[in-house]
């Protein structure tokens, strides 16, 4: 089986790479922790269509795959951007059977949150809609958002309360279970992007700093450090890539899949942002440098969506219950 990006896809990398760079930075979500807004914001992702990815081109998106929104993600998660696609991904399946609403997302006129229980919720501090399952339905309502302080502002997490609630659909426990696992698919995605960056700036670094007349990227040490957090990112790839795929053509396979790549994503790039700050020596722990931002970003995704040990319960309940051998 060819796992390749196919041209389109590598020309969307390309593409959002271009957007991404143009529009957000490290240097911004810095600025997000002093209370400065998150970049690029709503408005440029509606913008150039990218909360409307997955949405069905009859409620005004691009119709395209959750691998699509994948290969676009990476390269928001480099420039640590906000607010998350992963947000759009999930609420485009629970939003599914309502045109209405999806419209909405797409065009950015609504601004949705997901909700998951009390813990705090990503991208809920800035908006007013918010999608939860209660008592086994789906539920759409506003409520009283209580935003404590960021330790990655660009994550816009807070906790919320439902105070109106209209019910969308009732018996949504598989519908919210999809969507959930498409959601860890996308937050594996942007984490590989952060990930990818933090080793890239270690390198860079390692290029140009010496010490005792040497490179510093000379040093074992440091060198392997760097490939052992370089092996991470791109094994993490090869799961993104599946479990991607698997949303789209393997349902089957995608509670494992997702499990498996947000699982390894948060100890990736938690490898990543700390070697990048190791590599960097005394410059990397101060606040001028972008370093500590990618390491708030690890921090934060470790916990998100439920954390690693959570995921690696659940990898191992699948597969001694015959996953692999299907």
């Amino acid at each position: 089986m060819n796992f390749e990006l196919d041209d389109d896809q590598r020309a969307a990398t390309a593409g959002a790479r271009d957007f991404f760079t143009g529009s957000a930075s490290a240097a911004d979500a810095r600025r997000a922790l002093d209370g400065g807004p998150v970049a690029p914001g709503r408005k440029a992702l509606t913008g150039i269509g990218f909360l409307g990815i997955t949405v069905p081109e009859s409620a005004g998106g691009a119709g395209s795959s959750v691998l699509d929104l994948a290969v676009v993600a990476e390269q928001a998660g480099a420039v640590l951007a906000g607010p998350s696609l992963v947000t759009a991904a999930r609420a485009a399946v629970l939003l599914a059977d309502h045109p209405d609403l999806l419209a909405a997302l797409a065009d950015g006129s609504t601004g949705f949150a997901v909700l998951d229980g009390a813990a705090p919720s990503i991208d809920a501090a800035a908006v007013d809609t918010f999608l939860a399952l209660e008592d086994g339905a789906l539920v759409l309502g506003s409520g009283e958002v209580t935003a404590g302080t960021p330790m990655d502002a660009t994550r816009g997490l807070a906790s919320v309360r439902l105070t109106s609630r209209r019910v969308l659909a009732d018996g949504a426990q598989a519908l919210w279970a999809r969507a959930r696992d498409v959601a860890l698919v996308v937050l594996a995605a942007e984490d590989l992007g952060a990930a990818g960056r933090a080793v890239q700036l270690g390198v860079e670094y390692a290029k140009v700093r010496t010490a005792f007349g040497r490179q510093i990227g000379s040093y074992q040490a440091v060198k392997h450090a760097l490939v052992d957090a370089w092996v991470g990112v791109e094994q993490l790839r090869s799961l993104v890539w599946w479990a991607a795929w698997a949303a789209d053509s393997a349902p089957d396979e995608l509670p494992l899949a997702a499990a498996s790549a947000k699982a390894f994503a948060a100890e990736t790039l938690e490898r990543a942002a700390e070697t990048c700050i190791q590599v960097h020596g005394g410059i990397g722990f101060t606040w001028e440098h972008d370093a500590h931002l990618y390491w708030r970003r690890a921090k934060v995704d470790r916990f998100l969506l439920g954390d690693e040990a959570g995921h690696l319960d659940t990898v191992a309940g699948l597969v001694l219950a015959g996953a692999l051998s299907r």
